[in-house]
């Protein structure tokens, strides 16, 4: 492999105009592609095989006036009780907007000053595109806005919008920018993988929007993958780069050092950006159709940027030539003066491997450990900004209704299976349930085989008393009784995705070590870095519980209080961030493995290929974390607990696990790192520097 992306970055330095042309005309075609077949984002939670969905498909084959999107209407006023006129002429407009097929009657709170409109509609809120929903919403409330009142939107419709404000990517973005520059010394050499970032997320926001057109994606899927896609983009650029002014200041051609710096950083990136990929299959296994969107955005836009990396960084260094090198560094050779800081830590760590040893492994397992009591929940209107509608509306709901009025149970009864004349006395059982705040009537469908009661808890949607209810329900209740709505899907989702979390554990961290062994052929070195890396991410997720759950830091990301992490997270996360810190992994242990084939001496490779990298993996991590911290700026809660928690996982890789843990078990294990079946030193494979002619320099300045 290393000689075909040495030609390949040969070819892309020789003929730079040609390689920057083909890669802007594709980013002009995926955008006018887009914009012709792209689609909207939404987030679909019919998934086959929950509890909550029988009830929602007998809704929708009995009572489908019923089973549609809905959506909620919250009327205020602050100067005494709503006027009667009003709220009648509100339900009349909100009746004619299309694909509305039931206005409910206004519910008034204990002082009249607070209404609820709920409203039902024929079809399902992924039939909505884009906004159109919430337009129509908007227009028909303005009249009532005009007169002084407070109107606010709650529900499905509303809920399912998701408009990024560009804040976090421009954060990320600058902090990088500057970053960089302060790690190469040079705007040039700084401007270059924030340029092949750019271009290669937007060509991957191209596909996924075109995917969006023939699948359902999430509405935050586009956004994760952005993070991860500016972050990994970077990263693999900055490794390139890093490479290629090595390659310069030892006295090489700038082809030559293109070259070089592809057949040995560029099998890095592709190793490194296979296994994320692979990782990404991992969602596969989560058993929900719309998580699974997050991997296909995700996948898309990390092999766009791998790509990118490979043939558009050669070609931009093969253009800039040695300006990347900034003025001093072109005005004079390469000397060596003082050993970096990498080496001297590197040596200091070799001295007491078990101290540092047995201290890195302390520290990760102390954050992990509230890990033990993480409790999770899909996001909901009751955890989006404060200024946003569907955000005003849950709080006028909660305070004038009670918590529970923003997630009522929806009891859907097969009248086939339960006789008609039994409904009044399961209302009566399921008002006298603890935790019932209210029943109301019981609804039938045209054809008396289906009926609808809605139960509304006395707590709110994500409070665990809230789920125990639905359980208690769901065991009391005779068949064809089913319990759905909005909260018992939530409910039945957080329970599949905590089960199969292990079995996307087991999965990603199986193929990794696969995956590393084939790099490496070192099974020692493989199971070392999966062990690794899980206690990273489960070191991450402590991290997260004592942020979010306990709201040790939740009003300063900008949160009203501590609440549940996002169901959508752990998952996810750990199929992000096992990638990811492979990159680092792979980077590290490709300089270490290629001194160890030169000199056999396991203790030296350590020091020098640490002392090589620790350089552009502080640096890379530096970015990583400005980018994924930029994130937690965002004002979706999903977004916002990714971007804390990526942040923090390779905050944590980059110092904990990359610069003690990782150098002072290999000190400890020696030449055992390396071994395998047989016995048997390795011969320098394909993917080594030594293998294919390339002088390497022993420190990076």
């Amino acid at each position: 492999m290393s000689s075909l992306l040495a030609r390949l970055g040969s070819a892309a330095a020789a003929h730079p105009w040609r390689v920057i042309a083909t890669w802007l005309t594709l980013l002009v075609l995926v955008f006018a592609a887009a914009s012709a077949f792209g689609g909207t984002n939404h987030d679909d939670y019919n998934v086959p095989g929950l509890p909550s969905q029988q009830g929602t498909t007998l809704l929708s084959e009995r009572f489908p006036e019923m089973s549609g999107a809905d959506a909620r209407v919250v009327v205020h006023s602050d100067t005494g009780p709503l006027s009667p006129a009003v709220l009648t002429d509100l339900g009349t407009r909100l009746a004619e907007v299309n694909g509305v097929s039931a206005v409910s009657p206004p519910r008034l709170s204990q002082d009249s000053d607070t209404a609820v409109i709920s409203l039902n509609y024929r079809i399902p809120v992924t039939d909505f595109h884009g906004s159109e929903g919430v337009d129509a919403l908007d227009a028909a409330v303005a009249d009532t806005q005009a007169q002084g009142l407070q109107v606010e939107l709650g529900g499905q419709v509303p809920e399912n919008i998701s408009k990024p404000s560009g804040t976090a990517e421009a954060v990320g973005m600058i902090l990088a920018l500057i970053i960089l520059v302060f790690a190469f010394g040079s705007v040039v050499a700084a401007g270059l993988p924030l340029a092949v970032a750019l271009v290669g997320v937007g060509i991957g926001s191209g596909l996924i929007t075109i995917m969006a057109g023939f699948t359902s994606i999430s509405t935050i899927a586009p956004t994760i993958a952005t993070m991860v896609g500016i972050g990994v983009g970077i990263d693999y650029a900055l490794l390139l780069v890093t490479r290629y002014t090595e390659g310069l200041r030892s006295g090489m051609s700038v082809r030559d050092a293109v070259a070089a710096a592809n057949s040995t950083a560029g099998t890095s990136v592709i190793f490194a950006g296979t296994t994320v990929l692979v990782s990404l299959f991992g969602l596969r296994l989560s058993g929900l159709p719309m998580y699974a969107s997050f991997g296909y955005a995700t996948f898309a836009m990390v092999g766009i940027v791998m790509l990118t990396s490979v043939t558009l960084v050669p070609a931009l260094c093969g253009l800039a030539g040695t300006r990347v090198l900034g003025k001093r560094s072109r005005a004079r050779a390469e000397r060596r003066t003082t050993s970096p800081l990498t080496e001297r830590w590197a040596i200091r760590v070799s001295r007491r491997p078990w101290l540092w040893a047995l201290t890195a492994l302390g520290v990760l397992l102390l954050l992990a450990a509230p890990v033990l009591g993480m409790r999770t929940w899909p996001q909901d209107a009751g955890s989006a900004p404060a200024a946003n509608t569907i955000r005003q509306a849950y709080d006028l709901i909660d305070s004038e209704f009670g918590p529970g009025a923003n997630g009522p149970l929806m009891v859907a009864v097969d009248l086939n299976k339960v006789p008609a004349s039994e409904l009044p006395a399961l209302a009566r059982e399921l008002a006298a349930e603890p935790g019932v705040a209210s029943v109301t009537p019981v609804l039938l469908n045209a054809d008396s085989t289906a009926a609808l009661i809605s139960v509304q808890p006395t707590t709110g949607p994500s409070d665990p008393r809230s789920t125990e209810l639905l359980e208690r329900i769901r065991s009391d209740a005779a068949d064809g009784v089913h319990v759905t709505g909005l909260t018992a899907t939530f409910a039945d989702i957080s329970a599949r995705l905590a089960e199969r979390l292990w079995l996307v554990i087991a999965f990603v961290v199986a193929l990794s070590v696969v995956l590393l062994t084939f790099v490496f052929r070192a099974p020692v070195v493989a199971v070392k870095a999966a062990v690794m890396n899980l206690l990273s991410v489960a070191a991450a997720y402590g991290v997260m519980v004592m942020v979010f759950q306990w709201g040790w830091g939740a009003q300063l990301l900008g949160l009203p209080h501590a609440l549940p992490v996002s169901s959508w997270v752990p998952i996810l996360m750990f199929t992000i961030l096992f990638g990811l810190s492979m990159d680092y992994e792979v980077f590290l242990l490709s300089r270490i493995r290629e001194r160890w084939l030169d000199t056999g001496d396991s203790h030296r490779s350590v020091v020098e290929g640490l002392a090589s990298t620790g350089r552009v993996i502080t640096s890379a991590a530096a970015i990583m974390v400005a980018v994924f911290a930029g994130f937690a700026l965002d004002g979706d809660v999903t977004v916002k607990m990714m971007g804390v928690g990526l942040a923090t996982a390779v905050l944590i890789d980059a110092t904990i696990v990359r610069m003690v843990l990782v150098p002072a078990t290999m000190y400890l294990l020696g030449n055992a790192n390396w071994w395998r079946p047989g016995g048997r030193r390795d011969a320098a494979p394909d993917g080594d520097a030594t293998s294919a002619g390339v002088p390497l320099p022993l420190r990076a300045r």
